[in-house]
């Protein structure tokens, strides 16, 4: 018999109101003990709005918050056993590396010699120990950013909250520090939850992501959940690059639907709750799921011409204009297999659409 799951924060019908702005809009949501959780979305969805109630810096309006079990929205920040790391890292400027570390473990009434110990096991468990003696003001951006880390994990919290660390690095340093901070939840054990509007950083790291808009969870999955099956139309479009293009149903044979788009071309795919024969709807079609052909091999291979390749290092993205001025984007892998399948603009060509990569949804 399966042992039961054991959330580290569970967050029920949560609401924050602003007057009469409503920022968050009955959030329900639970996070597994030693779980990356990332809450992901545009600015002003309310991610950190949800993580500041969390931390308890944000009054919860309507709603409970539970750590492990224990109802802790009315409680003072100070007496929840949960940590944070921000943006700027707020370190203390007069204060050495190893003295910064060891301040939340002094203020939990330790003394100063196993305060120190403490320091000096996070200093090495993010290899800065050589840095120790050193002012924040002397080190790197990368390197504060870990020595903030180390300082929230000293206390040994339940749950650390991050809010968007890594905005501030350059973009090699914040890809390292993706692997860094993995690396470091996993080692730690202790559950992380993260906050970005990054969509790459949030599918690097995280064992599941809620993704949010105008103040509501719009889905809650895995990365290849949310890249691959995504519920709606935002999430989509939001999450990576996609082709968005408006269908209407046509005929439907079990759990296949035919789509016909505006330019009238007709596409295949799964069918989805809601979308019945003459619904309108969207298809959402990933560019490396499509490919350039020179002739024709499906019935379902749309005739285009390429307008342009742009040139991106890993890939090529092609922008093929298809019958009655409709555009798609497509990705080809910069490789000697992928260059056989890039178009000089101007060249007629069939696009061809792997099978099962459309997935319709229901605005």
């Amino acid at each position: 018999m399966a042992e039961p799951e054991v959330y580290a924060i569970d967050v029920q019908n949560a609401v924050k109101r602003y007057g009469e702005f409503v920022a968050l809009k009955k959030i329900s949501l639970s996070i597994r003990d030693n779980e990356f959780f990332t809450l992901l979305g545009p600015s002003g969805c309310g991610k950190t709005t949800l993580l500041r109630m969390i931390a308890g810096f944000e009054e919860v309006t309507e709603g409970e918050i539970y750590l492990y079990g224990e109802e802790i929205e009315n409680q003072p920040p100070f007496k929840r056993p949960v940590n944070t790391v921000f943006q700027n890292y707020a370190l203390f400027p007069h204060m050495t590396v190893r003295e910064n570390v060891a301040f939340g473990v002094e203020m939990l009434g330790k003394s100063v010699p196993d305060a120190m110990q403490r320091a000096d096991e996070m200093l090495e468990l993010v290899q800065l120990t050589q840095f120790s003696s050193r002012k924040p003001s002397q080190l790197s951006g990368g390197q504060q950013q870990r020595v903030a880390l180390a300082r929230a994990l000293a206390p040994q919290p339940k749950v650390l909250l991050l809010d968007e660390p890594l905005s501030a690095l350059d973009l090699k340093l914040r890809k390292a520090m993706q692997l860094e901070l993995k690396h470091l939840q996993r080692e730690t054990g202790i559950t992380f939850i993260f906050v970005t509007h990054d969509q790459e950083e949030a599918l690097t790291m995280s064992d599941r992501i809620a993704v949010m808009s105008a103040g509501e969870v719009q889905q809650l999955g895995n990365a290849v959940d949310i890249y691959e099956r995504p519920k709606n139309r935002f999430v989509a479009d939001f999450i990576g690059e996609t082709n968005l293009i408006d269908v209407e149903v046509t005929s439907r044979n079990q759990d296949r639907v035919l789509c016909q788009f505006k330019n009238g071309l007709t596409l295949t795919c799964d069918a989805v709750d809601g979308i019945g024969i003459g619904s309108r709807g969207h298809i959402s079609i990933r560019p490396e799921r499509m490919k350039m052909r020179s002739e024709k091999v499906d019935d379902e291979n749309w005739q285009g011409k390429v307008v342009e390749n742009v040139y991106v290092g890993t890939d090529v993205q092609s922008i093929v204009a298809l019958q009655n001025d409709m555009h798609l984007t497509l990705r080809t892998q910069n490789s000697d297999t992928g260059k056989a399948m890039i178009f000089e603009p101007g060249t007629d060509v069939f696009v061809d659409v792997e099978v099962g990569s459309a997935r319709l949804l229901a605005d």
